[in-house]
């Protein structure tokens, strides 16, 4: 079986499931037309939206099974995703959060989300209406996201971010370190919760010995190398859920600072993650800081849970069942 990823790279994901994917005998390859300074490229096409439609014949030809992302296609209208479906392709459409995280409904459950990037509710339900005529299995990456497509799909699936274990190997931190790094690294500073995280940060300079890193704008490898020297990783404090930081610092042993609201929190498979909202993470900082012993359990448990949950040997095998399930309704 071929399987082309398309149209748009999200956190690195194509390159990490082409990559399992071939590991377990499926040719897979991806096109991305939008680049961005963090430099994903594993397995990747970069071309505009004109250079895809240009290339669609002929991909939809070669492959056989086609993994949509972020709610979007190649031509006007979805149209290339009613050719697919008229030519008997199987079709799976992967939303990531910000694709389908409407105002209306982040508020419900969350006071501290940020909103100022959500999607226009009614074109959400309108892509959506139309994508469930053609596409009976979609994916999210966690229960946050879940909600906002779960009435719109035959069915949806719960599949985490993945990473290849492969190539992360430990850095528990030190306990007898005497001045903890502490980084930060968003991608959009309103929505990860920067602001409040550097209050605390300011505040708690005037208190405590410890050395801060913001990483911004940087390509990944560059980035991923600087995560390996901090004895605390946050991340977003305002989503309600973790992100890809949260599942590389956990991946390398660290202990990671997020926001996962109080209903997720609670599920069994929620990770062993520092709790954290704006109003708490000032507290939590100055815990982590002050104990050094409990910084080191959460690194090693944390990178037992990546190892279960997120390696990309064990999420390719959910990835390969839902496949089955569309080439079922193909």
């Amino acid at each position: 079986m071929k399987v082309l990823h398309l149209p748009i790279e999200i956190a690195g994901q194509i390159g990490v499931f082409c990559s399992a994917l071939r590991r377990n005998g499926t040719f897979a390859s991806g096109f991305n037309f939008f680049s961005t300074y963090l430099g994903y490229r594993d397995y990747l096409t970069n071309a505009d939206s004109f250079e895809m439609a240009r290339m669609f014949d002929a991909a939809s030809e070669t492959f056989d099974l086609f993994h949509y992302h972020y709610g979007l296609s190649i031509l006007p209208n979805h149209r290339d995703i009613k050719i697919l479906r008229s030519l008997g392709k199987p079709i799976v459409m992967h939303h990531w959060g910000n694709d389908v995280r409407t105002r209306e409904m982040a508020t419900l459950n969350n006071r501290f989300v940020y909103t100022g990037d959500c999607p226009d509710a009614d074109q959400v339900h309108r892509t959506l209406t139309t994508l469930k005529d053609y596409i009976t299995d979609a994916i999210v990456q966690d229960y946050e996201v879940y909600p906002y497509v779960a009435p719109y799909y035959k069915r949806v699936h719960v599949i985490p971010i993945a990473i290849n274990m492969r190539l992360f190997k430990p850095y528990y931190p030190d306990t007898d370190v005497r001045r903890p790094v502490i980084l930060h690294a968003p991608t959009n500073q309103d929505f990860k919760g920067t602001q409040y995280i550097e209050q605390a940060i300011e505040r708690l300079k005037t208190e405590r010995n410890f050395h801060y890193i913001r990483v911004e704008k940087m390509e990944h490898q560059k980035a991923i190398a600087l995560y390996k020297k901090a004895d605390i990783i946050v991340d977003q404090i305002l989503c309600g859920s973790y992100g890809l930081l949260s599942v590389e610092g956990m991946a390398y042993g660290k202990p990671v600072v997020a926001y996962i609201r109080e209903d997720l929190a609670a599920r069994e498979d929620a990770p062993p993650i520092h709790n954290a909202n704006p109003e708490t993470i000032y507290d939590v900082l100055k815990f982590l800081i002050d104990h050094p012993e409990v910084r080191y359990r959460s690194g090693v448990a944390g990178r037992e849970y990546v190892k279960r949950v997120h390696d990309s040997n064990v999420v390719i095998g959910k990835i390969m069942d839902v496949y089955q399930l569309a080439m079922n309704e193909a």
